[in-house]
């Protein structure tokens, strides 16, 4: 099976010797994503919905670097600072996101980095065609 990594660029993947996504074979894995935009900066800080939607749209990035797409996703995890004040925010982009896929996700209230942080949300996917047969390069 080939392996491939992904490195977004962020300081953390560097001090803590990860990569932001991995492939293995027709497995990717994307890491616990937060919205920190290019500045270093929360991005919409307290909006769980938008934040959901920037980090949903690195997640896309990660995936395609490493061969696989959004259709390719099988499970998402979210972890929320505010269950009660964001899941709505984060279930509402999901949906928009991932309409018609339908990955399994479950969703943990846990505390975040930086203050205004919402959502960090990880992704499994598995490249397959349109049958679910198991696609590697």
């Amino acid at each position: 099976m080939s392996v491939q990594k992904y490195f977004s660029g962020g300081r953390f993947e560097v001090i803590g010797s990860y990569a932001r996504g991995k492939r293995v074979g027709p497995y990717v894995f994307i890491a616990g994503t937060t919205a920190i935009n290019e500045h270093n900066e929360v991005h919409a800080p307290s909006d769980a919905y938008e934040q959901a939607i920037f980090i949903m749209q690195r997640i896309e990035k990660a995936l395609h670097e490493l061969g696989a797409e959004l259709k390719h996703v099988v499970r998402t995890t979210a972890f929320l600072s505010d269950m009660q004040g964001g899941v709505m925010g984060f279930v509402k982009a999901h949906g928009e996101v991932f309409k018609g896929i339908d990955p399994v996700s479950t969703g943990v209230e846990a505390g975040l980095t930086r203050p205004g942080m919402m959502v960090e949300i990880q992704v499994d996917a598995i490249i397959h065609d349109e049958n679910g047969k198991l696609l590697d390069r």
